[in-house]
């Protein structure tokens, strides 16, 4: 029996809204366009979290890094002085203490950065070289395009080999062959042995990854014998010198559960030994935390946006069926008079509420999962910029429980109002 009672308000709530095709496409685009609008807005949120979060985990989660810093200038004379050689950052011994003093350490890499011009025939490219270790590609991936990553030999023997990232390759070695090519860095010459892709810096974090910028890769130990200690730099006719051992260092812990308890080491450790604080500490496992909390609050705010539009399409639920019940008062007191009792004249507006609020959230699903990101992305791209949407499975099922959600509160006053009409009333209503 209910379930023909349910059918049959089916068909009557179907009869009715047909009567007034156009009002009721009106009423449910509110919900259409606010169903949709959610979903986009957490697809958007869900897309560059999930952007931000590949490009921190690129950085290592097991991974801490350790940057030099040019500390603030405390001598007026210093920064203007050609004799004067600055001298701070990570030391050899910084090296050396991490890897033998503190616990739970797999690899410490160290990384000695320096700005070189690379030569290739009439072709000259300004350019960032990074003396690096073998272990350098184990901690930070990167895809092999061509060639050889370098190798323990390379280190050993002081071999003059250089890997180089796609984009520089391109910039230099335009018309040769990469691999076996001599190229000049500096005044030294060097043999390509290798290419592999670029990086660059992570948009959404604000950070880079340890190879952001950096375009040759050499070993560590020829980096130190052909280049010295010293680097020296000119630009707009002023030189500046700088001692600075390493750039970088790479510290790689065995078990991710550590991370934060070896990285409080570590900066303890150069707190003591580097009063200047001339250097910055890197956590990617504190980042991707960070990142997570900011985008679910961004996802939050995305949602809460855009759910003021189902708010919106809820009260014109409301005014349209408020105005149906005025509307339809006599064919009201006809049924209660009879027989009709007030939850079936409750369960009949309410059938006609669901409705149009489920009929509405099924195709704004529809918008909101292919059309408006499909819209976004080709958008996106003609402006030069990539916005990448991923559609979470909670946006769908949340958005169609808040749009029944909407049809039942919203459906609800005008049901009862219309359950509580007068029979006689309404027979008398013209």
């Amino acid at each position: 029996m209910r379930q023909i009672r349910f059918v049959r308000n089916i068909n009557l709530g179907v009869k009715s809204l047909l009567l007034h095709k156009l009002r009721s496409v009106l009423t449910m685009l509110g919900v259409v366009f606010g169903v949709g609008s959610v979903i986009a807005m957490l697809a958007i949120g869900e897309g560059s979290k999930q952007a931000a979060l590949k490009q921190i985990e690129k950085l290592g989660t097991n991974n801490i890094i350790i940057t030099s810093r040019k500390p603030t200038i405390t001598d007026p004379n210093a920064a203007t002085s050609t004799n004067v050689v600055l001298d701070y950052g990570i030391k050899y011994e910084d090296e050396a203490r991490v890897r033998e003093t503190v616990p739970d350490v797999s690899q410490v890499v160290p990384v000695r950065e320096l700005p070189k011009i690379a030569y290739d025939e009439d072709r000259a490219v300004e350019t960032s070289v990074a003396g690096i270790t073998p272990a350098w590609f184990q901690l930070v991936h990167r895809r092999m395009i061509a060639g050889r990553m370098l190798n323990q030999g390379d280190l050993d023997h002081l071999a003059p080999v250089v890997v180089l990232t796609e984009s520089l390759a391109r910039r230099l070695l335009a018309t040769t062959t990469s691999l076996g090519t001599n190229v000049r860095i500096g005044d030294k010459v060097f043999t390509v042995v290798g290419i592999i892709h670029s990086e660059t810096r992570l948009a959404d974090s604000g950070q880079s990854t340890p190879d952001t910028g950096l375009d040759a890769f050499i070993p560590l130990t020829t980096c130190r014998a052909l280049f010295g200690e010293l680097i020296q730099e000119e630009s707009a006719g002023s030189s500046t010198r700088r001692l600075v051992d390493l750039q970088q260092l790479i510290v790689a812990v065995k078990d991710r559960s550590e991370v934060e308890s070896v990285a409080k080491v570590i900066r303890a450790m150069f707190e003591h030994f580097h009063p200047r604080r001339d250097y910055e500490i890197s956590v990617p496992l504190e980042l991707l935390r960070q990142a997570a909390q900011v985008q679910a609050v961004w996802n939050l705010t995305l949602g809460s946006i855009a759910g003021i539009s189902l708010l919106v399409g809820g009260i014109g639920i409301m005014n349209i069926m408020l105005a149906s019940v005025t509307e339809r008062t006599r064919e009201i007191g006809i049924r209660r008079a009879i027989g009709a009792r007030r939850k079936q004249i409750i369960a009949q507006f309410l059938t006609e509420s669901l409705l149009l609020s489920s009929l509405g959230g099924l195709i704004g699903v529809v918008l909101g999962v292919w059309v408006l990101p499909t819209l976004i992305t080709t958008l996106s791209a003609r402006m030069g910029q990539t916005i990448q949407t991923i559609v979470p499975l909670y946006s769908i099922v949340l958005s169609l429980g808040i749009s029944v959600a909407i049809g039942v509160i919203f459906g609800l006053y005008p049901a009862m109002r219309a359950a509580r009409l007068d029979p006689i009333e309404a027979l008398r209503h013209e």
